[in-house]
This record gives structure tokens, C-alpha cells and sequence, in this order.
């Protein structure tokens, strides 16, 4: 199968170097299934995060792994199922900031597509895992992708030569490990909006007016962060 059938058609060209290794993980991920792991999130929403056009993306905000709930996963980074109940907890701590932030309401629902349309980049830096284990497939080679993914979105420029407007949201110390790729690129960090980090440097950090603050700054247009009552 073509990765642009997969993928938007910037991001398979922009990938197209790792296609191999995209191959390979995804039939890992298809050898586990065909052996009765039920693997997250749906075959569909693998490669969701790259469905947006990667000349879209305006910020990036990095995850660690799906979440292992059945059900929750959507294949964006934070993001759950629209009728996941309750939402989890890191969800609603950086909905609570949201709120602080920019005095936008929580929701009651964790889709965030509606920032992905907005060129909010929500990658995980692993894309699959398995049914309630936590981190199972890190090391199974979908780190070369996502590698490969950062380095994309930095290395866009314009006509010109400069690099496009992009700043990046760096929350908790696996997102802060991929530092080194920025290569400069501005970025806002703290610590992770889990419930045990939290409290510490999450709360009251701004990143959403900051990371706007930051577009402006490189002529781009802010992020709409308000999120639809329902989806």
C-alpha cells in the first residue's frame, strides 16, 4: 500500500526516507494482532497525526505512548475517544490550564481534533501499544518515525530559505528528550501534565497564550485553542 494513502501527501514524501522502517513496524503491529493482541488505537487512527498537512503545522506538543484503555486512544497525542468518560486525568489538568491560560471552559469530552485542524501537531513518540500495558511497543522501531517526523517539521522553510513559523510545547522529561532535534526552535517547556507532575511547573506555565505569543512573533497567525462543546 502507498504511504500517501496512508498519510497526507507532504508527510509521505517527508517520511519517505523511513518508509522501510514504517513497513516494518507496522507489520509488527500487524504479527501482534494476527497473534490475538489487541493493539491501540484502531489500524484506522494509526497514523492519524499525520493525516493534517505537515506544511500546516504551526505547534508541536509531544507524548509518550497511547493510552493502553481500550476504547480511549485516537492516535493524537493526550487525545481520547469523544465519548471516553471520565476523560483522563493529565487531559483534564491541561484543560484546567487551559482554563487559567486563556479563560477557555473545559470539556467534557477529550477529542482534540479540533487543534490538529489547526496545525497542532499531536504526536507521540511511540503510535501503538498493547491492551492495558503501558509502554509495550517502545523499541519496536516507531522511534525512527517519529524521529524522522520532528525533523520534517523543523526543517520546513520558505521561499525564501527561512524556516516556517513553528514552536513546540515540550511537557515532561521523554518530550524534553527530543530537544536535540529542535535545533533551536522556540519552545515552552514544564513539567508533565500528570497528576504526580503536575503541581510541579505544569500549573500556571501559559502555554497556550505563550506558544501564540511565539507565532505572532514569526508572522504566523495564533492557534484557536477553544474546542467544541461536543464532537
Amino acid at each position: 500500500m502507498p504511504l500517501d494513502s496512508l498519510l497526507a501527501p507532504d508527510w509521505a514524501a517527508a517520511l519517505a526516507g523511513v518508509e522501510a522502517e514504517l513497513r516494518s513496524v507496522l507489520e509488527f503491529v500487524a504479527a501482534e494482532c494476527s497473534r490475538g493482541v489487541q493493539v491501540l488505537p484502531a489500524a484506522a487512527d494509526l497514523l492519524r497525526a499525520f493525516r493534517q498537512p505537515l506544511a500546516d503545522v504551526k505547534v508541536l506538543i509531544v507524548g509518550q505512548d497511547p493510552y493502553p484503555t481500550p476504547g480511549h486512544p485516537i492516535g493524537l497525542s493526550f487525545a481520547v475517544s469523544g465519548h471516553t468518560r471520565p476523560i483522563p486525568r493529565s487531559l483534564a489538568n491541561i484543560y484546567r490550564e487551559l482554563e487559567s491560560d486563556l479563560g477557555l471552559p473545559p470539556r467534557t469530552h477529550g477529542d482534540l481534533g479540533a487543534w490538529s485542524r489547526e496545525g497542532v501537531l499531536l504526536l507521540n513518540r511511540v503510535l501503538s501499544v498493547a491492551a492495558g500495558a503501558a509502554g509495550s511497543h517502545r523499541g519496536k522501531g516507531w522511534e525512527a518515525i517519529t524521529t524522522a517526523a520532528v525533523t520534517a517539521v523543523v526543517g520546513r522553510r520558505t521561499a525564501d530559505g527561512k524556516r516556517k513559523p513553528l514552536v513546540a510545547i515540550l511537557w515532561g522529561k521523554d518530550a524534553e528528550a527530543m530537544r536535540p532535534l529542535l535545533d533551536g526552535t522556540p519552545s515552552i517547556s514544564s513539567a508533565h501534565p500528570s497528576p504526580l507532575s503536575a503541581s510541579r511547573g505544569f500549573f500556571g506555565s501559559r502555554p497556550f497564550s505563550r506558544a501564540n505569543e511565539l507565532l505572532v512573533e514569526q508572522g504566523a497567525s495564533p492557534v484557536n485553542w477553544e474546542l467544541p462543546p461536543t464532537v
